[in-house]
């Protein structure tokens, strides 16, 4: 059984951080890729950054760059680094797991759409106050 668990969320004030980790148990994740999204009540569950498990490549959307950062932490974990945090950057951060998605060759357009990824977790509710 695969199992995708987040943690780290919470409340921070605006230009605070926040270390979200993913924790993946019953696969290994050698030919995929993983990825963050979020979403705000009411609106559409959005893209916010992916990497290639293997080769390495990480990919953000234009509204975290330069702010946050993927990375692999362990052979099962990844995690979000997210510095200078604003009241936008607030919603529910989901982690999801793409299975083959290391070989996707196109780019950042492999990991935008939620049906790239196979598997999911609960989310995390990250709350960042004015």
């Amino acid at each position: 059984q695969v199992q995708v668990v987040e943690s780290g969320g919470g409340l921070v004030q605006a230009g605070d951080s926040l270390r979200l980790s993913c924790a993946v148990s019953g696969r290994n994740l050698r030919s995929d890729a993983m990825g963050w999204f979020r979403q705000v009540t009411g609106k559409e569950r959005e893209f916010v950054s992916a990497i290639r498990w293997s080769e390495g490549s990480t990919y953000y959307a234009d509204s975290v760059k330069g702010r946050f950062t993927i990375s692999r932490n362990s052979e099962n974990t990844v995690v979000l680094q997210m510095n200078s945090l604003k009241p936008e950057d607030t919603g529910v951060y989901y982690c999801a797991v793409a299975y083959q998605g290391d070989y996707c060759s196109v780019g950042i357009e492999c990991f935008v759409a939620m049906a790239s990824f196979d598997y999911w977790g609960r989310g995390t509710q990250v709350t960042v106050s004015s």
